[in-house]
C-alpha cells in the first residue's frame, strides 16, 4: 500500500511539474481565448530591448512565438527616451486557466502591458510588487499619467496586422475618441473594457493555419466611437463589473467542456 502512494504522489508531481514547462509539439493555440490551452508556447526573456517582465515568480510570460515577436517588435520601436515596456501577464506555460485574476489568456494570444514606461532596470521588489497606479483621476485621464508616448504605445501595437484588438477601460477609449485627429483607422482596434485603467489588454488574431484556434466574433466597422462606447457610460454597464475575486480554491486548469486535445496538455484535477 506504501508502495502505491508513493507511486502516485510521484505520478502527480511530475504531472505538476510537467504543467511548468510548455507542451511539445508544433504551436497551436487551441479553443477560445478564455477556453482552451496552448501547445509548443515560447516564453518572453524577462529583460530584453526595450522591456522587462512583471512579477517573473508567477511564470506568466509564456505564449504562441508570434506574441513574443510582436512584443519585441514594438519595444524596438520605443525611442530611447521613452522608456521600456512593462510586461504583466501573457499565458502559463501550456495556457489553460490561472488561478487568479483572468478570464481569458488561456491560449497565448494575450498580453497585459502596462500604460507606464519605465526608464530604469526594475529592482526585484519593483517587478515583484509593481507599481499598477491608474491612468485616470475624476473619471477622466490623467494628464499626470497619460500623453503622447501612451497614445503612440496603442497606435503602434493596433497597427501591427498579427494584433486583433486591443482592451481599455472606456473612458481612456473615449479620451481617444475625443483628442485623435487626422489618421483614425486604428481606433477600430481598440475596444473598452471593465478594469484596463493601468495596463492595455493585446490579443492577436488565431494564427493563421491553426485549425484549433477559436477566433472572436469580428470587430464592428468605424472607429468604436458611437453608440457602442456610449453604452459603457449607461446606467446598464455601471452595474457591478464581473468579479475578479481569486476564488476559494484555485479553479482546475483542464474542465472537460475544453477543447477535448486539452486534455493530453493540462493537468487534469
Amino acid at each position: 500500500m506504501r508502495k502505491l502512494v508513493v507511486v502516485a504522489w510521484s505520478l502527480l508531481t511530475m504531472a505538476a511539474s510537467a504543467a511548468e514547462t510548455p507542451a511539445p509539439g508544433p504551436t497551436s493555440a487551441i479553443g477560445a481565448t478564455n477556453h482552451g490551452c496552448l501547445q509548443g508556447a515560447a516564453a518572453l526573456p524577462q529583460s530584453g530591448p526595450g522591456w522587462q517582465v512583471l512579477r517573473p515568480d508567477h511564470n506568466r510570460f509564456w505564449g504562441t512565438p508570434t506574441l513574443v515577436a510582436v512584443i519585441e517588435a514594438q519595444a524596438a520601436r520605443l525611442p530611447s527616451k521613452a522608456g521600456g515596456l512593462l510586461i504583466g501577464d501573457m499565458s502559463l506555460p501550456r495556457g489553460g486557466r490561472m488561478p487568479s485574476g483572468h478570464a481569458s489568456h488561456e491560449t497565448g494570444l494575450d498580453a497585459d502591458i502596462l500604460f507606464r514606461l519605465t526608464d530604469h532596470p526594475l529592482t526585484a521588489e519593483e517587478r515583484d510588487d509593481p507599481d499598477l497606479t491608474s491612468v485616470l483621476a475624476g473619471g477622466k485621464v490623467s494628464p499626470r499619467r497619460w500623453g503622447p508616448a501612451q497614445e503612440a504605445l496603442l497606435k503602434n501595437f493596433a497597427e501591427d496586422p498579427r494584433v486583433d484588438r486591443i482592451f481599455v477601460n472606456p473612458v481612456i477609449k473615449r479620451h481617444l475618441c475625443q483628442s485623435v485627429s487626422g489618421d483614425r483607422v486604428w481606433l477600430h482596434r481598440i475596444r473598452p473594457w471593465y478594469g484596463h485603467a493601468a495596463h492595455f489588454h493585446v490579443r492577436l488574431a488565431c494564427p493563421a493555419g491553426d485549425s484549433g484556434c477559436e477566433p472572436q466574433a469580428p470587430i464592428a466597422e468605424g472607429d468604436g466611437c458611437g453608440a457602442d462606447l456610449a453604452w459603457w457610460f449607461s446606467p446598464e454597464a455601471n452595474q457591478p463589473a464581473p468579479s475578479t475575486t481569486t476564488p476559494a480554491s484555485p479553479p482546475p486548469r483542464y474542465s472537460p467542456s475544453m477543447p477535448a486535445a486539452c486534455k493530453a496538455i493540462l493537468p487534469v484535477n
